[in-house]
């Protein structure tokens, strides 16, 4: 079966840094696991430049999103720039400041204006690991929903995904952890997702694959009802790194529990569509 993911951080090489393992090494890493396609996030100009590496010598396995950041000049011409190098979205936005903040809002505004999904990473505090932070329940995030209606928003990380409960923690601490146990109902993001259709989610990583995971009926039920708005994804930055939710989507699949319209949209369809800038 195909699989696209959303979320992969590959330099070009090793001069990033021993911990992420450089394209030549994550390639069979992706065959091994069935990933026949990703999108690079950057995470800053460095890495800009290392994605665009990596699409040019493999166009053919590789699309990705841009960084951008305050003191490089106007924002809605740093995007301009990166789209006509072929950036397909914003991602992963870490700037860790609130959503309120002034260089964020007009990178939403820019990001609407030229049709560029923003893919965040959620921190539950300024100063508090990274991220675009937001308080509990996700107010300023509404907000933002509420004020880009063309925007599309693509949600990840623990603080995000924590909010699939009803019972999600208010504590810094706790919000920046994967959830666990049965959902409860009255989640913001269930709330969110079904009165904003500009809301996306990236279901990378412990913190997304957990939120759909944690308990089964819910999961599938999330994913069935928002499956055109759903991607997988692992985060994956070295060939060490595997991630369960690959694997539980095949068996839900196999075993006839989820859809093969909504197996195929969350594996591949979706992905396909945004780097099409087609969402």
């Amino acid at each position: 079966m195909k699989r696209i993911d959303v979320h992969l951080h590959i330099p070009a090489d090793n001069t990033l840094g021993e911990n992420f393992s450089p394209v030549a090494d994550m390639l069979p890493h992706l065959d091994e696991l069935g990933i026949d396609y990703g999108i690079l996030l950057s995470i800053s100009t460095q890495w800009n430049q290392q994605s665009m590496q990596n699409v040019a010598q493999y166009p053919d396995r590789f699309s990705w999103m841009c960084h951008v950041e305050p003191g490089l000049g106007n924002v809605e011409e740093q995007l301009k720039k990166a789209k006509e190098q072929g950036a397909v979205g914003i991602g992963e936005a870490t700037y860790n400041k609130w959503i309120e903040d002034d260089f964020i809002q007009r990178t939403f505004r820019a990001a609407e204006k030229l049709n560029m999904p923003i893919l965040f990473h959620m921190s539950p505090e300024e100063g508090y690991s990274y991220g675009i932070c937001d308080k509990p329940g996700l107010p300023m995030l509404e907000d933002s929903l509420k004020k880009y209606p063309d925007l599309k928003f693509i949600g990840h990380s623990q603080t995000f995904w924590i909010e699939m409960s009803g019972d999600a923690p208010a504590d810094k601490e706790s919000r920046n952890q994967w959830g666990s146990g049965p959902v409860t109902p009255g989640g913001r993001i269930p709330y969110l997702f079904e009165n904003y259709p500009n809301l996306y989610g990236d279901l990378s990583a412990n913190s997304g694959g957990q939120a759909i995971m944690r308990d089964e009926e819910n999961g599938l039920a999330f994913l069935t009802k928002y499956a055109d708005r759903l991607f997988f994804g692992t985060d994956m930055f070295n060939a060490d790194m595997t991630f369960p939710l690959a694997k539980w989507l095949d068996d839900m699949h196999e075993k006839g529990r989820l859809s093969t319209d909504t197996y195929e949209k969350i594996c591949w369809k979706n992905a396909e569509k945004l780097i099409k800038g087609q969402l």
